[in-house]
């Protein structure tokens, strides 16, 4: 009994001194990024230091006392050593004069270090345990949900944890002691307190899930025997989904352009739900989600058929861009999951038994995946620069439609290789096209896309906007309802100020811009308001000519039954007695309320 004491007693200790390690080293890396001082001045440097103390100290923390020692500092080890030439990839690829510190290192990278940490502990634990390279399948799965578990017990108790100092620092406030408050406030004490409380919380979660891992079971067991129930919903859903494909044909489904995406995730959730059917595989579940499970694995060939099918079409079309790499890689796995599946739920013996190698696979296949995606081996903006290159080399696209920008902006150092040795080319348009992008600091931003006017509904029916308005430049219409393409815009001619000549009336929904001619040039006057919700004006328009209302109290614009005020609109902003400009008017007309 002493000795157990003891050993909980170190492992208490040795993960305290982790988490506060963990803790100050993060905080000296933060200090160095804020100053810009060294390491956060050399980038391949400081990714793999910044990566590493993030995210390796979370294997030690969850494994120190369920791991020989020898192999969990060799694993470790190994951890870091992936991790490093991760965060090095990923600096070296974004690095510039101005990328220092954190800044060449993506969101995405910190969730991908996370779950190939996740998926290839999971493995190399249980086996380690089992004392032989591949373990029993319910090892893999219990350690998987009960570190779940422990994870999100310790991120609650951390954030418990500064809910309450954040509580003490107001209550003192109250009574004018502000220390608490600054001193939560430092970053010396943030980073610190968080590593040390989150380790405190990993040990406690450990020991609470050691001691009542019957109660673990059956709370996983209930939560995942109730999301086993939704997998005959999904199956219909699923089933019924397909069963309209030869009624409605394939064009809707390419026409939402996400058509991939879409695809992948209803097989992701099939996939979910077998699993949550199946669990640990020791005891088969009800009837009705065996069946449904049996059916969702053979549901999963049309659907991954398809969605390979619609990435194909759209790679061939327009070749890879990084998000098409990335769904790729998601369809290599989908893939291996619906052959496993398929076969799990067509071969007779032990309910889907192939479904527990299938699985052990595809998690080291993840991991590999993951490597290749973050190492040069697969790097999507490398693979993506030499399609889009290719494609521009071999006449597919044209220079004038080319994205130079992507190269320049997106694509990292293999996008401004690709850039430099386009400058070089022999195409002249080309050249000049990748200097001129070259040269660009940031990414211009897009243009104001002129209104097609020709194309808008005029009222009353059979007018005509003058070609005076149609010939005018894009500015016309800058910062008005119609501020972009014409689709939603209508227009109505209208004289509003009895000048016996027609003002122009440009409208999106239910404001109106009015435009009159002044000095050769069509400019923006006034604008409709309406304390009343009118909706689209465009029905009433059909029904009934516009025309102005009586002059007292005021004169309306009479649009049907509503009656909409005419707000002037002033080119410019008077100085207020401080000098500054006063607000434009143009953004203090009332919005009409919610109908």
């Amino acid at each position: 009994m002493d000795q157990a004491r003891q050993v909980v007693r170190t492992a208490a200790a040795t993960r305290l001194a982790i988490g506060l390690a963990q803790g100050i080293v993060l905080f000296l890396l933060q200090k160095a990024d804020e100053s810009k001082a060294w390491p956060a001045t050399q980038p391949m440097l400081y990714a793999p230091l910044l990566i590493g103390a993030l995210m390796i100290p979370m294997i030690p923390l969850a494994a120190l006392s369920a791991m020989r020692r020898p192999a969990l500092i060799i694993w470790s080890l190994i951890t870091a050593t992936v991790a490093a030439v991760l965060a090095v990839h990923a600096a070296w690829t974004g690095a510039g004069p101005d990328r220092l510190g954190a800044g060449p290192l993506s969101p995405p990278l910190f969730i991908a270090v996370a779950a190939l940490l996740f998926i290839a502990h999971h493995l190399v634990q249980p086996a380690d345990a089992a004392r032989k390279p591949v373990a029993p399948y319910a090892d893999y799965f219990d350690l998987a949900f009960t570190n779940l578990i422990r994870l999100f017990l310790s991120l609650a108790f951390t954030g418990a944890f500064w809910l309450l100092l954040f509580l003490a620092g107001a209550l003192f406030k109250l009574i004018g002691v502000e220390a608490i408050q600054k001193l939560i406030g430092e970053t010396a004490f943030a980073f610190p307190a968080t590593g040390l409380m989150f380790a405190a919380a990993v040990h406690m979660a450990v020991q609470l899930t050691e001691a009542r891992a019957g109660l673990v079971r059956g709370v996983r067991t209930v939560g995942l025997t109730l999301l086993a129930w939704l997998s005959p919903l999904m199956v219909v859903i699923a089933g019924g989904f397909l069963a309209a494909l030869p009624f409605t044909g394939l064009a809707p489904l390419w026409g939402t352009k996400a058509a991939t995406a879409l695809l992948l995730a209803a097989a992701a959730a099939l996939i979910i739900l077998i699993n949550a059917a199946y669990q640990d595989g020791v005891e088969p579940p009800h009837v009705i989600p065996q069946w449904a499970a049996r059916a969702a694995g053979l549901l999963l060939i049309p659907i991954v058929i398809l969605a390979g099918y619609a990435l194909w079409l759209r790679i061939d079309q327009y070749g890879l861009t990084p998000d098409r790499v990335f769904a790729s890689a998601y369809l290599v796995v989908a893939i291996g999951f619906t052959v496993g599946y398929a076969l799990a739920a067509l071969k007779p013996g032990p309910w889907m038994k192939p479904l527990e190698p299938t699985n052990l696979i595809m998690a080291a296949i993840c991991v590999l995946l993951l490597i290749a995606l973050f190492t040069p081996i697969a790097d999507p903006a490398r693979l993506s620069v030499a399609s889009q290159v290719k494609r521009l080399e071999t006449g597919k696209v044209t220079a004038a439609k080319f994205d130079f920008r992507f190269l320049r902006f997106d694509a990292g150092r293999y996008g401004r290789d690709a850039l430099d040795k386009l400058k070089a080319g022999r195409d002249p348009q080309v050249g000049r096209r990748a200097r001129e992008v070259k040269a660009e600091e940031t990414r211009p931003l897009r243009p104001i896309e002129k209104p097609d006017y020709a194309a808008m509904t005029v009222y009353p029916a059979g007018a005509k906007l003058p070609d005076s308005f149609l010939n005018q430049d894009a500015g016309i219409a800058s910062r008005g309802s119609c501020d972009g393409p014409a689709s939603g815009c209508y227009a109505v001619l209208l004289d509003v100020d009895d000048d016996r000549s027609d003002e122009i009336l440009l409208g999106s929904g239910q404001t109106l811009d009015v435009f009159k001619l002044s000095e050769g040039r069509w400019r923006r006057v006034a604008r409709t308001v309406s304390y009343c919700w009118v909706g689209d004006l465009r029905d009433d328009l059909k029904a009934d000519p516009a025309r102005m209302g009586q002059p007292e109290p005021r004169r309306d614009l009479i649009i049907g039954r509503h009656a909409l005020a005419l707000v002037p609109v002033q080119e410019g902003c008077p100085k207020r007695a401080d000098g500054a400009a006063a607000p434009d008017p143009d953004f203090l007309i009332p919005s009409p309320p919610p109908r």
